[in-house]
């Protein structure tokens, strides 16, 4: 018998059933069920938040592991920080409003954002300015290539833009613990993000109180429906769906001049640096200037949103296979727009991209 739809358990309200489903609610129960699985040859899928993924209509034809561990243990560090060690299964946001709670200073501006403590790392999630490779001291996982447990250092974790070593190797390491290394403060880091200095009537790169921050954060973030919220049908989303391309310095070079022939001389793509000879630009900024608007696609189904031009929505109706068209038919004009590839954030289940 199969499970329920995969869709009661994803923020984007898509997904068949999964044939088997299991829940795991200590790190010995989610080795277990992860290690039967693969041992069988099992196809598997380990699911926690489901803020992040995008099932097939068809649902998923093995099992479904459902992370449910809980617990946050404390460790005084002899530089001053506290080290909190996570368990996989925590939601992220109660972990941040605790750490705000108690003035622990460094996650403060990933306010909102849903899902758990163990897609965190995975994606390197970041918003306003923060990262959560700043704070990560430690990731315990699972190598499911040699049956083995490890704790890895950051340098082991490959963090970059959204991305880290195990998003780029899928489905070979399971997340079971995240250890965070947070500041004994009541105000925030230096505020980066200039809409977010804005919003709290700061200067950039200056702190304010990490509740006041937190605020802030959640009231942009619902502006752009970024918040989940039943009352608000654009929240029924992955968040942000492609994310900022990084392109190599001549190609952004040649992307502006595009942009210039096609848009006008004033027309400037936003640019910030991204290392040695690289430049991310803004995906929202390309898809509206591709021609796309907020709203655009199926009232019923799968539309863009109506506050952010990065989210994607399901209006009631939606399906899978609709998202990945519409996706693809925002990337394809961005492309034909102005060279530049989007990549989407979700991971897809059943469909390739």
């Amino acid at each position: 018998m199969s499970s329920p739809p995969l869709s009661e358990l994803t923020t984007l309200r898509l997904g068949g059933p999964a044939a088997r489903m299991t829940s795991a609610d200590s790190e010995d129960a989610l080795l277990d069920a992860v290690r039967a699985a693969d041992g069988a040859g099992e196809p598997l899928l380990v699911l926690a938040g489901g803020s992040n993924v995008a099932v097939a209509d068809d649902g998923f034809p093995g099992t479904v592991v459902r992370v449910t561990t809980r617990g946050v243990e404390s460790f005084q560090m002899s530089d001053g920080r506290l080290r909190l060690d996570v368990a996989a299964g925590e939601s992220w946001d109660a972990l941040v409003a605790a750490c705000v709670a108690r003035e622990l200073s460094g996650i403060e501006a990933l306010s909102g954002i849903p899902g758990s403590v163990g897609a965190t790392p995975i994606q390197n999630v970041g918003a306003y300015g923060q990262e959560v490779a700043d704070v990560i001291v430690g990731v315990r996982v699972l190598d499911r290539l040699s049956g083995e447990v490890h704790d890895l250092e950051p340098d082991a974790c490959l963090f970059d833009y959204r991305s880290s070593v195990f998003k780029r190797d899928p489905g070979r390491w399971l997340v079971l613990r995240v250890r965070f290394a947070l500041e004994r403060s009541g105000l925030s880091e230096p505020v980066r993000y200039a809409e977010l200095a804005a919003r709290l009537g700061i200067a950039e790169r200056e702190r304010a109180p990490l509740a006041d921050v937190r605020e802030a954060v959640l009231a942009l973030r619902r502006g752009k429906g970024m918040v989940l919220d039943p009352a608000d049908p654009d929240t029924v989303s992955a968040g942000s769906f492609f994310t900022n391309p990084i392109l190599r310095t001549r190609d952004f070079d040649a992307f502006a001049q595009r942009a210039a022939q096609r848009l006008g001389a004033d027309a400037r793509p936003p640019a910030w640096p991204a290392g040695e000879r690289a430049v991310k630009t803004s995906a929202a900024w390309l898809i509206e200037r591709a021609g796309f608007t907020r709203g655009h696609g199926n009232p019923a189904g799968i539309a863009i949103s109506s506050k952010h031009t990065l989210a994607l929505c399901n209006r009631g109706a939606g399906t899978t296979t609709e998202l990945v068209a519409l996706a693809r038919e925002i990337a394809a004009g961005v492309r034909a727009a102005f060279g530049v590839e989007l990549v989407p954030e979700p991971v897809f289940v059943g469909h390739s991209w």
